[in-house]
């Protein structure tokens, strides 16, 4: 296994930059062992099957991209630069982990005021661009201040071809987000809204939420010809109880489990990875599922489409194979399905969910 066996070549126009209006207009790839067929979001009420249950990541996006400045004594007076900040997991006493552009203009202990009541002290100029920043507020009074001042975290290949906008405070954001925590959306969920929810669960199809605080780890590219060398990203994640119960009775009526996002795929695979039964849990995970992984808690899954040589990518290949996982991604290009976070989903179902 090498990281080429996972690249393959997109054309650009295919990146989508905004969601299909509505959510659910968003075209479904539906690959069910070697079949492929071409749907739509607001068909899965058709699709899946009585009895089936769908397990949603209910984590919420901050809006933590923050524009500031700093200012330092010089010569002829004080000397400004603009500072963009992008906070990426809080630490004990105010602390927080961000990226930082451009950190080479900021020294130890000088101050980015973003707004009149928070502005951050860089504590510690870390490593491998990512800093350790002390914030003026923490709590309800950062979420609140952020909600006023700050951006949503746009993927590296939306943000450069646009800046952030008010309408990305909705259009990132599932409609069934409840935990704040997460720096990155768990995109294919962004395709539901509240009436195609009700009509799945018309259908049959029941539903179980999870939390995994999605980090921007997701977006780190691998940089090793051996994909098992990579070092994966840790995220916190929790299953409830009775999660966990709804899960187990599931399978034990002969249900399919079906993660909506390779999110809440990664967290179900850890809980049930020493036992084969998804437990309780409430921890960080680095699971980091390639070809060869032996799925345990997971039918089938609903995903976008992922970045080339992506450990997402790995991830849809383990579930599918890597050769089955070539020609779904060439039937998406060839019939030009929109690629990645505001892309169009699939729905990927290996012979064991069929």
């Amino acid at each position: 296994m090498k990281l080429d066996d996972f690249d393959f070549d997109l054309p650009e126009d295919l990146i989508a930059t905004r969601p299909a209006r509505p959510r659910t207009s968003a075209r479904l790839l539906v690959a069910q062992g070697d079949a492929i067929s071409d749907a739509h979001v607001y068909d899965l009420p058709k699709i899946l099957r009585p009895g089936d249950r769908m397990v949603l990541n209910d984590t919420r996006v901050l809006p933590v991209r923050l524009t500031g400045t700093r200012t330092r004594p010089t010569q002829s007076g004080s000397g400004m630069a603009k500072i963009e900040v992008t906070l990426l997991e809080p630490q004990p006493d105010h602390g927080w982990t961000a990226l930082i552009k451009p950190l080479r203009k900021l020294r130890t202990g000088e101050v980015i005021v973003f707004t009149d009541r928070l502005s951050a002290t860089l504590t510690d100029p870390g490593e491998g661009g990512i800093a350790r920043l002390s914030l003026t507020l923490s709590g309800d009074a950062l979420e609140a201040e952020l909600a006023q001042a700050g951006a949503m975290p746009l993927p590296p290949y939306i943000a450069a071809r646009r800046p952030a906008d008010a309408q990305d405070l909705v259009d990132y954001q599932t409609v069934f987000a409840r935990r704040a925590g997460a720096v990155a959306a768990p995109t294919a969920s962004l395709h539901f809204d509240e009436a195609l929810l009700a009509q799945i669960a018309q259908a049959g199809v029941q539903f179980s939420h999870v939390t995994l605080h999605v980090g921007a780890g997701t977006f780190l590219p691998v940089k090793v010809d051996d994909p098992t060398q990579h070092k994966m990203h840790a995220e916190w994640g929790e299953i409830t109880e009775a999660a966990a119960q709804q899960i187990a009775r599931t399978r034990a009526e002969g249900g399919r489990i079906i993660a909506v996002g390779t999110t809440a795929l990664r967290l179900l695979e850890t809980a049930a990875f020493e036992t084969g039964t998804v437990r309780a849990m409430a921890e960080p995970t680095e699971i980091f599922i390639y070809p060869g992984f032996d799925f345990k808690a997971v039918d089938a899954l609903m995903t976008n489409f992922h970045l080339p040589k992506s450990t997402l990518m790995m991830l849809v290949s383990a579930l599918m194979g890597t050769d089955r996982m070539r020609a779904v991604y060439a039937h998406a290009i060839a019939e030009r399905y929109r690629f990645f976070s505001y892309g169009d989903s699939s729905l990927l179902i290996p012979p064991r969910g069929e």
